[in-house]
């Protein structure tokens, strides 16, 4: 296991404790200072440095002792060696809600804009680039999940935010905040569906009369745009309205990629591991919910996620098969009868134990109560 070092007081700490660094993995360093360059000075077998600046002299002496060095990659609108979610904050940098067109300034809208630059088939420097950076927010994202009980909610991004649709979908989001086991919630990150879940779970802990005003603001401004002005008029709706403390957004992990890049990540999951590859995203997020999940209505995207997450629980993939809650007994039997299906398949399996087709938010957050406990008590 890799001793993993992201930040100078870190690395001072484990230099001061005398150990070396063989081994070691330190990422996006600035170790050009004279007192900072004398911690490199130990043995660095196979120690990998990502994205450290080093001067000339330590570089050819970590090379020399068998350390490999990633350099930076120069003119990229994102950082590739991350060590964490990114924020919405961050995300947004640069947007002014009172000149919505100012959008297009934001880090999401340039790095967008960037992957539409490097086409469908990235040169090789920009998809190593990309690869990178995915395989760090991967990395990111298993940390911030650790000790937690990560649930997804799946639905469609087309959601008006003043229909009745997306009231429940808020409402859903309260249900499971409010649940004692204390879910981690992920969703896909964008509007919709995917905005009102983590809306809800935000404002779980307020009342009813929170919930009504945070949705008549929203219902302002329905639907995002297809222009950068139409995302900004989008945001700046959400930005207005009032969220408890910045400790309770942990709880709301948005999983988006730029591989739908116009569609824009939501102002409500307190953290977001953005991809940009969105394979490596659906199969990311499926296999993370270790929890379960629940599908509301949607389309093809959400019924492609209904058949690859029960494929993972057939197979037991990522451990015992986990709960898959289908919400909306009509759309689900009747209109798009993929919950018939599945339960088809799963006669006679362990996993057929732990499916569900309900109307009720309240049955399918006591699935994901049993399961957890039961879970618990296995001590999985």
């Amino acid at each position: 296991m890799r001793v993993e070092i992201s930040d100078l007081v870190g690395l001072r700490a484990h230099r001061a404790a005398g150990r070396d660094l063989r081994g070691a993995l330190l990422t996006g360093l600035d170790l050009t200072d004279p007192e900072d360059d004398r911690l490199l000075r130990t043995a660095m077998d196979g120690a990998v440095l990502l994205g450290c600046v080093v001067s000339p002299g330590t570089a050819r002496r970590a090379e020399a002792a068998g350390a490999l060095l990633f350099p930076s990659i120069p003119e990229l609108p994102y950082e590739v060696y991350r060590t964490r979610l990114y924020t919405p904050e961050e995300l947004f940098a640069g947007f002014e809600p009172e000149y919505p067109q100012s959008y297009v300034d934001t880090v999401d809208a340039r790095v967008y804009r960037h992957t539409r630059e490097q086409g469908r088939q990235p040169d090789p420097l920009h998809a190593l680039a990309e690869r990178l950076h995915d395989h760090a927010i991967t990395e990111a994202l298993g940390a911030e999940l650790v000790g937690r009980r990560p649930v997804a909610v799946m639905g469609g991004h087309a959601l008006r935010r003043d229909s009745g649709a997306y009231r429940a979908a808020v409402e859903l989001g309260v249900a499971i905040g409010r649940s004692h086991l204390g879910f981690t919630v992920l969703t896909g990150g964008g509007p919709g569906a995917m905005e009102a879940v983590p809306l809800g779970v935000r404002l779980s802990g307020w009342g009813e009369s929170a919930v009504d005003g945070a949705v008549q603001v929203l219902g302002e401004v329905p639907e995002f745009g297809s222009d950068p002005e139409g995302i900004g008029r989008w945001l700046a709706a959400g930005l207005r309205v009032e969220l408890p403390d910045a400790d309770e957004r942990a709880r709301t992990i948005g999983i988006p990629t730029w591989f739908y890049g116009h569609e824009p990540p939501n102002p409500f999951c307190g953290r977001h591991a953005k991809y940009f590859a969105n394979s490596v995203r659906e199969d990311g997020l499926l296999s993370v919910a270790t929890g379960g999940v629940i599908y509301m209505p949607g389309s093809a995207g959400t019924v492609q996620e209904v058949f690859q997450d029960y494929a993972q629980n057939h197979y037991a993939s990522f451990g015992p098969p986990a709960p898959m809650v289908f919400l909306g007994r009509d759309f689900w039997t009747r209109q798009v009868p993929a919950a018939v299906l599945v339960q088809q398949l799963a006669q006679g399996r362990e996993a057929e134990r732990w499916l569900l087709v309900t109307d009720e938010p309240a049955e399918a957050v006591a699935l994901l109560e049993a399961y957890a406990v039961d879970a618990a008590e296995q001590g999985i």
